[in-house]
């Protein structure tokens, strides 16, 4: 009988595992650095298997093993970096799927910005000029703010904001308010890493002027408002208005500040959008200073937008900690190109999310039943859903197309439409795969129904 060193002998090199045509043609895509790393690892994990007498002992077989191998954790990591994806799934600003999808313009920015770009020159004096002059323009025109401000996330702007206006004393925040959103992002936390001591006031449920009142003390330096996003209280609950709040501070001599969420531009109830603020009702109601997303409601790239009083908003600026957060020259592009299409009116035919968000249901059964035609798949009424931690009480009719097969389970049927190419992301509910075509593009439609002919066996 071999001994375990006889078998190890089996064990191909790695020069001789590279040496093969997989490998070869490896190299050539990744780089012959990775390749070889990858194929250290693999016979690693050859040399583990015969120990524990689990491979085929052969030469050629352990061969074949560590080429399958080697191809495989290839594949898995080119599947781990970013790929456009089919988002079927009907949830309008999916986190894990990148939020808001840029519109052409917004794109078309970008492009032209990644070269050389006038980021910090002014063209007309030939001499440096502000980051995101532009970009605060536009804010302050669609938001009535006095100054704007861009940082790269919305933490950020909560960040900055808590530092510079409260980091050396106390914030006054309602219980009810202290919520945690996707990606553990927690009010609390971040109130910590400001430096500023959180007071709470309240209850859970309700809380009163009063509270806000009795909670004021020499070390206050800030008023904290904060948008509830992704949950709701109902039934006996209640909060001071965002006026009364604004009074309230002006007479005490401190600044009021608003955590906006999701950053909705212009009233969208008409659509379905409920429970979210517009910006510029904050600003009207007396706030001082409101921190909002760009890659939500306003349809464009991940970014912080503060919009505010001037003299706050100049102290934000000048802080160091604004250096170490502020944004670059493709965010700023994407804002500046979506921001136009908001101050043109136009944002309902050119910025993807409040496209999706116009369609109605009759135009969506139709263009459900145009993809469906044919196809064994059943068509269904439900809803679908703004996602992001914005709206969660909003509500949108939409058709779904239902998958269901013989001889394959939900799951299975899951996986070959996220195996796809491109990869199509679905859901799944009461063991039925779900379609919902309102976060579908137009130019995406004919890849669906090629995928679902597949899928189903239908053959066109």
């Amino acid at each position: 009988m071999p001994s375990l060193n006889d078998n190890l002998r089996h064990v191909p090199s790695v020069d001789q595992l590279l040496r093969t045509d997989v490998a070869r043609a490896l190299r050539d895509r990744i780089g012959a650095r990775r390749a070889t790393n990858i194929a250290r690892s693999v016979i690693a994990e050859i040399r583990t298997l015969v120990r524990d007498g689990a491979a085929d002992l052969t030469a050629n077989g352990l061969l074949a093993e560590a080429i399958r191998r080697i191809e495989t954790t290839a594949e898995r990591e080119s599947q781990s970096g970013l790929k456009a994806v089919i988002n079927a799934t009907g949830v309008l600003l999916h986190t894990n799927l990148g939020r808001a999808p840029l519109s052409q313009s917004a794109r078309a920015a970008i492009d032209e910005a990644a070269r050389y770009c006038s980021l910090e020159y002014d063209l007309e004096s030939g001499a440096r000029g502000g980051r995101a002059t532009r970009v605060e323009s536009l804010l302050q025109d669609l938001t009535g703010a006095e100054d704007a401000l861009v940082v790269n996330n919305c933490a950020a702007a909560a960040l900055l904001i808590l530092t510079v206006l409260a980091g050396d004393g106390d914030t006054i925040v309602s219980r009810g308010e202290l919520v945690e959103i996707g990606g553990d992002f927690r009010v609390p936390d971040v109130m910590a890493s400001s430096g500023t001591r959180m007071v709470e006031v309240g209850t859970t449920n309700r809380t009163h002027l009063q509270d806000y009142q009795r909670a004021i003390n020499p070390n206050t330096r800030l008023i904290m408002r904060v948008h509830p996003s992704n949950y709701r209280i109902v039934g006996f609950a209640s909060s001071p208005e965002r006026a009364e709040l604004a009074t309230l501070a002006r007479d005490s001599g401190l600044p009021l500040y608003e955590d906006a969420g999701s950053g909705q531009l212009a009233d969208l109830r008409k659509y379905g959008v409920v429970d979210e603020p517009v910006v510029r009702e904050i600003v009207e109601s007396g706030v001082d200073v409101v921190s909002f997303s760009g890659d939500k409601l306003l349809g464009s790239a991940q970014a912080g937008l503060i919009v505010g009083r001037r003299e706050i908003i100049s102290r934000l600026r000048k802080h160091p900690l604004y250096r170490a957060l502020r944004s670059d020259k493709l965010r700023l592009a994407a804002l500046e190109a979506t921001l136009i299409s908001h101050q043109r009116d136009a944002a309902v035919t050119e910025v993807p999310v409040i496209q999706m968000l116009a369609l109605t249901a009759d135009e969506l059964e139709q263009r459900a039943r145009g993809l469906a035609e044919g196809l064994e798949v059943e068509l269904i009424t439900g809803e679908s859903a703004l996602g992001g931690g914005a709206g969660p009480t909003s509500r949108f009719p939409t058709t779904l197309i239902a998958i269901t097969h013989a001889k394959k389970s939900a799951q299975e049927i899951e996986q070959e439409l996220r195996n796809y190419a491109p990869p199509i992301i679905a859901r799944i509910s009461e063991g039925k795969v779900l379609l919902d075509l309102r976060t579908v593009f137009p130019d995406q439609l004919n890849t669906l129904r090629q995928a679902l002919a597949r899928i189903t066996g239908f053959s066109e």
